[in-house]
């Protein structure tokens, strides 16, 4: 590939999940996990709801959690076939575990998993979130959780993409009440959001979308040429590989898994500050441009957002 020595995905660009109305979305993501709104958009495809973008100040890929947030979103419920939780690098567990306790917010832990100090909680809708210790600074995301009824069919393909298994770990936590079996993956080229968990469990648990359940896991691809070599790299290996979608931040591609699970290549050009100062990121409505013309519609169908301090 043009930009990569190795060949090899070098981690997650974002995760999307679904939500239930935005403030509380808000509200929990941006002040009590302390992310920054990067973008606020519409679902493209439904322009009466919003697309709600997170990440670190720089709101830089491998950082970036969305959402699109439904008013009326019946519960979800994560089980074999889906992402289940999505994990960050923390620097000092312990600082957070302070600041979660003082805001009376319960969480899992701290537990221990392939050697690194973790906690769990749940957001308003129930999408678990882990906080990993590890690193100097926060640094976005750590890994995604993978849940699966036959983990390898699914590590064929990220072997493809160039991750490798790194341990296996057996454990009778997690949150998802019984035995979980967990194959860690780690891309040969890592950078933030290398790893990723396939994930088996014994729990009695069938899978449904909607509130509080992840929609798709986005790798990287550092630039266009190298978002069409995996394009051409997958289809190679019996992917269907849908054609490339302007998503107006970056372009992507889909494929779903041998698991089920969607999985997106999306690239990090051109990035958020295309259509915003950097220091003003979310501040305001971003539309594509296709909808500008229905913008004042479209304003009055979203429900009224406030962004906490």
């Amino acid at each position: 590939m043009a930009t990569s020595n190795s060949g090899a995905i070098p981690g997650l660009h974002h995760v999307t999940a679904i939500s239930g109305p935005p403030q509380s979305n808000l509200d929990f993501w941006v002040g009590m996990l302390g992310q920054r709104l990067v973008k606020r958009t519409v679902n493209f495809d439904d322009p009466g709801t919003y697309h709600l973008y997170y990440g670190d100040a720089d709101a830089a890929p491998g950082s970036i959690m969305t959402f699109f947030p439904f008013v009326d979103a019946g519960p979800g419920r994560a089980g074999a076939g889906m992402a289940s939780a999505v994990a960050y690098a923390v620097p000092d567990l312990d600082a957070r575990m302070m600041a979660l306790a003082e805001a009376a917010v319960d969480f899992e832990g701290p537990f221990e998993r392939f050697g690194e100090r973790a906690i769990a909680l749940r957001d308003p809708d129930g999408l678990r979130i882990e906080l990993i210790e590890g690193g100097a600074r926060d640094e976005g995301f750590h890994s995604v959780t993978l849940w699966l009824s036959d983990p390898a069919p699914t590590a064929s393909v990220l072997e493809a993409m160039g991750y490798a298994r790194e341990a296996s770990e057996d454990t009778a936590t997690g949150g998802t009440g019984g035995t979980e079996t967990r194959l860690r993956y780690r891309s040969n080229d890592p950078e933030r959001g290398s790893a990723v968990d396939l994930m088996t469990s014994d729990a009695p648990s069938i899978g449904r979308p909607g509130a509080g359940t992840i929609h798709h896991v986005a790798f990287r691809a550092r630039d266009a040429g190298e978002q069409l070599e995996w394009r051409k790299r997958l289809a190679a290996i019996g992917m269907q590989v849908t054609p490339v979608i302007d998503r107006q931040y970056f372009d992507a591609i889909y494929f779903h898994t041998p698991g089920g699970i969607l999985f997106e290549i999306a690239t990090d050009p051109p990035g958020f500050a295309v259509d915003e100062d950097p220091a003003h990121l979310g501040e305001a409505l971003k539309l594509p441009e296709k909808y500008e013309a229905h913008r004042t519609r479209i304003e009055q169908v979203l429900p009224q957002i406030r962004v906490p301090s």
